[in-house]
């Protein structure tokens, strides 16, 4: 029964495996805390989540990822869980991240990350868990995040994002929005004068 399941679970797409294996070679996969065995069904690889023959989650938090991630990781299009948090991962997140429009947990805390967050985040219809803090991020803290209506545990925190946010995400933020300045003193980011939307009606 074990090997029929195993058979059954590595049916996965040649796109999706070479997404996984191009994952591994570029964050040194061979210097990994648990490596894959890439002779061995991809069912047996550490942090591969495998349902109905499709890759859902991806789980290698602590796991020693060196380098970039590459752009190839948005073709895993049924992705649930991206876990990948503190590694040595650094540069900035590859476009095609942002059209995994599955994603409910992301979680890229305590890494090296860098640039800018784009609009396309607001692609992540589904997302619930959003952890970004202790990275390098930078720039503007996209206004989309706000339409994210599933959105319910968000931390940016501790990162170099300027301007200012909403309250909502501010309320988010576990803590929030403390981020760095350039001598790398904590501050809070402002947050965003509300508008007043009531209208007075006049009889």
């Amino acid at each position: 029964m074990a090997l029929s399941n195993s058979v059954f679970a590595d049916t996965i797409s040649d796109k999706e495996k070479d997404a996984l294996l191009k994952l591994y070679h570029t964050t040194k996969g061979e210097e990994w805390t648990i490596k894959w065995d890439l002779a061995l069904s991809v069912s047996t690889w550490h942090g591969v989540e495998i349902s109905n023959g499709k890759v859902v989650g991806l789980n290698l938090a602590g796991n020693n990822l060196k380098g970039q991630l590459p752009s190839s990781i948005g073709n895993l299009q049924n992705l649930e869980t991206l876990s990948l948090f503190n590694n040595q991962l650094e540069g900035v997140l590859p476009d095609s991240v942002y059209d995994i429009s599955t994603l409910k947990i992301l979680l890229l805390n305590n890494n090296k990350l860098s640039g800018h967050l784009s609009p396309k985040i607001g692609n992540f219809n589904s997302l619930e868990n959003l952890s970004l803090f202790y990275n390098n991020f930078e720039g503007k803290i996209p206004d989309e995040l706000e339409n994210l209506n599933h959105l319910s545990e968000m931390n940016l925190s501790y990162n170099k994002f300027k301007g200012s946010v909403s309250k909502k995400l501010t309320l988010l933020d576990s803590l929030n929005m403390t981020m760095f300045d350039e001598n790398g003193n904590p501050f809070l980011l402002d947050v965003k004068e509300q508008k007043d939307n009531t209208s007075i009606i006049v009889n």
